[in-house]
């Protein structure tokens, strides 16, 4: 999971840092400690963590997170417990009094990952409905290899079937259908669930079935965004 922690103190940064170093399923992607700096980063990078202090100057971190469009989940660490009502009304992950131990950090942390490993299942079990051959077709997002734009259709690669679906819709509109933190256009012509992406070299990207597709100039953050998942 990638985190970033937000506190005006030097000292509790370089815990939660040491910290984080810790436990493997943590990557660490920043620290802060300017709530209004934290808060710039949070909307222009993807983040699945956020470590935030309440009482920070400029800023609470209240105010931070109630004012992110998308939030990541949250663990509150702070030396007052007054506000860990207003904490919980945020559904935080959870809220940890100051000084922390290692241990009780640890459990935060294992209610982090089950939250995203959540998240992650909900994610596969999703499905849409597209029309093909005067059929309403249903298919899961976990069956999708990639999918491929041909004018007025688009072809629907599965996973295990040699025969795509083809179905009269854009590759626009098909986009506004996918959830945006599992599906990624990397061409005109393409888009590509970014779990079945193996790897990218050369803007190329290789797939889970090894097919290799093109990531255009016009979709080149896609790269940064996969390698920093």
């Amino acid at each position: 999971m990638r985190c970033v922690i937000i506190d005006d103190e030097p000292l509790a940064l370089g815990v939660l840092e040491k910290y984080i170093a810790a436990f493997p399923v943590l990557e660490l992607a920043g620290q802060f400690d300017d709530a209004i700096e934290g808060a710039r980063f949070l909307e222009e990078n993807p983040v699945d963590l956020l470590f935030i202090d309440i009482h920070m100057p400029d800023m609470t971190g209240l105010e931070l997170v109630a004012g992110l469009d998308v939030p990541p989940m949250i663990i509150f660490t702070t030396a007052h417990k007054k506000f860990a009502y207003e904490g919980f009304e945020l559904e935080a992950v959870d809220y940890l009094l100051k000084p922390i131990a290692i241990d009780r950090f640890g459990k935060a942390v294992q209610k982090a990952a089950e939250r995203f490993e959540l998240k992650k299942q909900r994610q596969q079990e999703e499905s849409i409905v597209v029309r093909s051959e005067y059929k309403a077709i249903k298919i899961a997002l976990s069956d999708i290899a990639y999918i491929e734009g041909m004018e007025d259709y688009i072809k629907i690669h599965l996973v295990n079937s040699r025969h795509p679906v083809m179905t009269l819709m854009s590759l626009k509109g098909i986009l506004e259908i996918l959830p945006e933190s599992a599906f990624s256009r990397i061409h005109r012509s393409y888009i590509v669930p970014d779990l079945q992406v193996k790897s990218i070299q050369n803007k190329k990207v290789k797939l889970l079935s090894g097919t290799e597709l093109p990531v255009s100039d016009s979709y080149i953050d896609f790269i940064e965004k996969w390698k920093n998942q």
